[in-house]
């Protein structure tokens, strides 16, 4: 089996599943779980924060965050393609009582023009006051791009110039910090808050963490509760999660050196269209490529009877994503089978 659909797939570690074993826990709604303390500690000190809270999903990190930094009827700058608006289930509407305002994120960041225009101040009782902005980094439905660190820092830093908190939403963003040679702290850094999951390209079973000052993450696990995501003896998890810090960043080079090899033999396949990333941005874990007069869901069927799996996005559009359990041979058998099965359509 190829299992290309997402990095979420990927399968805890032998280090990991003995880390599991013997974790020491206690009941972390009280504060006494040591794995998730120390896990907190190392999670803060990874992206240059002082706090941090341990949350079972990104989807719940992403909406604490929100809730944390907005009281219900203001509104929050959000990219058009972004990951918080399209697949987190309307949380921020629906329970945040947010209201998302969308603009340009085409280059992976927001449009700093854009953004600044659709501020709304809280002296005119017609609007929903503006309190905050939110980045994807690694931007996902735009092939997880990762855009420079500096370009980055430059967009948050004139939007907290004017008066927004800046909470990013770095699912992957280690996989920006490999695919620029930085630390994560080169992009968590110009932010108010950050996100970022252990259970991606990090290989973790479970779970993601919210980092930011003290008095935010104080006020993210209140609403960690009122959401349901207090958690007992969560230091098995926690454990599997300090794995990912020590021993799985490194090694997310070799995804993207996979994915690149998969892009380039897919570029080689009649009917193929890869989608090029944003300018200045750099390809990490993930491939999207559309289709020419074929029908990506039929063709993701006929695959997966062959044991290559992957996502149809759209009709006519692709996304494959690399990870740990996803080998060189693995990415070469796909494009051949995917080459194949296209050919048959």
């Amino acid at each position: 089996m190829v299992d290309l659909r997402s990095d979420t797939v990927t399968r805890p570690t032998e280090e990991m599943r003995r880390a599991m074993a013997e974790a020491e826990v206690g009941d972390d709604v009280y504060g006494d779980d040591p794995t998730v303390n120390a896990l907190e500690e190392m999670a803060a000190d990874a992206v240059g924060k002082e706090a941090a809270l341990f949350v079972p999903s990104g989807t719940m990190g992403n909406l604490v965050s929100l809730m944390s930094h907005c009281s219900r009827g203001e509104s929050v700058i959000l990219g058009r393609e972004s990951h918080i608006f399209h697949y987190e289930a309307g949380g921020i509407s629906t329970v945040a009582g947010l209201l998302p305002v969308t603009v340009d994120d085409s280059s992976s960041l927001l449009d700093v023009g854009e953004a600044l225009s659709s501020i709304k101040g809280g002296d005119n009782v017609h609007f929903a006051p503006t309190r905050l902005c939110a980045f994807e980094i690694t931007h996902n439905r735009l092939g997880g791009a990762a855009p420079s660190p500096e370009a980055a820092a430059s967009a948050m830093q004139a939007l907290r110039g004017a008066g927004l908190k800046v909470h990013l939403d770095g699912a992957r963003v280690f996989n920006a910090a490999v695919a620029w040679g930085v630390s994560a702290r080169a992009y968590a850094g110009p932010a108010d808050s950050v996100m970022f999951c252990f259970s991606k390209g990090l290989s973790a079973p479970v779970g993601s963490v919210v980092c930011g000052s003290g008095e935010f993450v104080a006020r993210a696990r209140r609403w960690r509760k009122v959401l349901g995501g207090g958690m007992r003896q969560a230091g098995v998890l926690a454990a599997c999660a300090m794995v990912s810090l020590r021993s799985m960043v490194d090694r997310l080079v070799e995804d993207h050196e996979n994915a690149r090899v998969l892009a380039d033999a897919l570029e080689e396949v009649r009917g193929v269209r890869v989608e090029e990333m944003p300018v200045g941005c750099r390809r990490t874990n993930m491939v999207y490529f559309s289709l020419e007069g074929k029908d990506a869901r039929a063709l993701a069927e006929r695959c997966a009877l062959r044991g290559v799996l992957f996502n149809a996005v759209s009709p006519s559009r692709v996304r494959l994503v690399t990870h740990k359990d996803v080998s060189r041979a693995m990415v070469l058998e796909a494009v051949k089978v995917i080459e194949e099965e296209l050919r048959a359509l």
